[in-house]
């Protein structure tokens, strides 16, 4: 079994999401959409949409994908709490993006 990669799940469940570049990109909306897209889809749901596109419009898919990840990769780092504490508090938006893909990928 291989590790999972909590970035690369939510490239897959933004992706597979309705998210468009003209929406108002917020942390916590893009962890919203990553949560409720997950919780629709599941992980394999939103492999499965992802190669689906891939295979159907390659171009667009291909432009689509490199947008999620740098979209990923701007996201704010999580702050470390005093006791420098990773994964982000229980609670948080973002904690709770990342907690809804492992639950999903553990369920699958």
């Amino acid at each position: 079994m291989t590790r999972l990669n909590v970035n690369d799940t939510l490239c897959e469940a933004l992706f597979a999401s309705g998210l468009q570049r003209s929406d108002a990109l917020t942390p916590e909306v893009v962890a919203e959409v990553i949560s409720r897209t997950v919780r629709q889809l599941g992980i394999e749901g939103c492999t499965s949409r992802m190669a689906q596109e891939f295979g159907d419009h390659p171009e667009a898919a291909a432009s689509r994908m490199r947008w999620i990840r740098q979209l990923v990769s701007e996201l704010p780092a999580p702050r470390l709490t005093r006791a420098g504490s990773w994964p982000p508090r229980q609670g948080s938006d973002l904690h709770a993006a990342r907690s809804a893909a492992r639950r999903a990928y553990c369920a699958a």
